[in-house]
């Protein structure tokens, strides 16, 4: 395994988000704030014209790593960025449950005029396969990249040992050694870990730490394709993986062909040349044909 590689596909996409948020680097809209069922504040911002769209982040990323995305949209869409809670400006309501998460993005369909198209990516796939799933036709269509399960042999014990170990650190109040531990798990050499706890990236991302959980949650308890709940999306779909991805990490691609699968109404793509920090320019046309 290419450990280097499997990191840079993994993890940098939230990274460098992060870091060029935490230098001000990210461009920044005025915030806006719904109230979530539960009670909870999500913060979000608003750019664009034209049909709704909401995106849904992953592990570690918040609404400020969405910079260029929102911009190459807003031609297009009112593009909804929006930090999921736990993260940036929104509250956090305990207990947690992937189904707050899912009354979060309804509260924000609500706010948008009562439906929308959705677009999630990573762990944030996951967690718009949960919300389509749930919220009917509120989500119009929905587009989602990379979501991270993984049916491969073994996955399974390494993601319950991952998650014990998780718990166990976030419990203890150990945000950096519990960001350290994602990170490890998604392959990042000691080097890299060493860059990345010197960066101006690295504040946001212990902050963030207790939110790993979440993502945990949303991929399960043993990380395998969720073929029932996908089997009840039943809007226009497309489902994304990146062709850069195959060679590092395989089971993206295994994982999207059956997420295209058991979702009744799904279009598969795979987009050449990127890998799971995909590039906004290459996305966005696609996103644009598959919403209009």
């Amino acid at each position: 395994m290419n450990l280097p590689l499997v990191f840079r596909a993994a993890c940098l996409s939230g990274i460098l988000f992060l870091s060029l948020s935490a230098q001000g680097q990210a461009p920044k809209k005025p915030m806006q704030k719904v109230t979530s069922k539960d009670g909870t504040t999500i913060a979000y911002e608003k750019s664009g014209k034209g049909p709704a769209l909401i995106l849904v982040g992953g592990a570690l990323s918040a609404r400020a790593g969405n910079g260029e995305l929102v911009q190459l949209l807003s031609p297009h869409f009112t593009v909804y960025s929006y930090d999921r809670r736990g993260r940036g400006d929104s509250t956090d309501t305990k207990p947690y449950a992937v189904e707050r998460e899912v009354e979060d993005i309804a509260a924000l369909v609500q706010a948008a005029g009562g439906s929308a198209y959705v677009y999630g990516k990573s762990s944030g796939a996951g967690l718009s396969l949960h919300a389509a799933a749930s919220l009917g036709d509120k989500v119009k269509k929905l587009a989602i990249y990379e979501a991270p399960y993984s049916d491969a042999e073994g996955a399974p014990k390494e993601w319950r040992e991952f998650r014990v170990q998780l718990d166990r650190l976030l419990a203890a109040g150990r945000r950096a050694d519990a960001v350290t531990s994602f990170m490890k798990f998604t392959g990042a050499p000691d080097k890299v870990l060493e860059e990345m706890k010197a960066s101006p990236a690295w504040p946001g991302m212990e902050a963030m730490a207790p939110t790993l959980a979440y993502d945990n949650a949303i991929l399960g308890d043993d990380r395998r394709v969720p073929v029932e709940v996908a089997a009840k999306v039943k809007v226009p779909t497309l489902v994304m993986d990146g062709g850069a991805s195959l060679g590092p990490m395989p089971f993206m691609r295994a994982t999207a062909d059956k997420l295209g699968k058991a979702i009744p109404n799904a279009q598969r793509r795979t987009l050449e040349g990127q890998a799971h920090d995909v590039s906004a320019k290459a996305l966005v046309p696609i996103l644009v044909k598959f919403f209009d």
